[in-house]
């Protein structure tokens, strides 16, 4: 009994540790907007913030849902629109994360 409830907790935490792992995250598309797309400020986008809140929830989600989020990146931001291409699935989500949370009616990020 002692062995299977050990065996139990292990297999729930090491689920939650790759559950977590796997998600997408908001801080770290700020931290992918910071590093990477900081060519936006050619179009007129100082912050990540003013980026992020370029639509409203909302309209985030239908693009994302539609299949148009890189191309509404690539409008909102032609002069990073080669490194929107290049971006990897997890940097997707986490931008998309970022882009959401911090979106004209969501939260207002404390920096970038």
């Amino acid at each position: 009994m002692k062995k299977m409830t050990s065996l139990l907790l292990s297999a729930i935490v090491a689920g939650s540790v790759f559950t977590t792992a796997a998600m997408a995250d908001a801080k770290s598309g700020q931290k992918y907007y910071l590093k990477k797309l900081k060519v936006c400020q050619k179009d007129g986008l100082k912050t990540g913030a003013n980026f992020a809140a370029k639509n409203d929830r909302s309209t985030w989600a239908e693009l994302k849902e539609g299949g148009e989020l890189l191309n509404a990146w690539q409008e909102i931001c032609p002069s990073g629109a080669k490194k929107i291409e290049k971006m990897k699935q997890k940097d997707i989500d986490d931008l998309y994360d970022f882009c959401w949370q911090y979106a004209s009616d969501g939260d207002v990020p404390s920096c970038g």
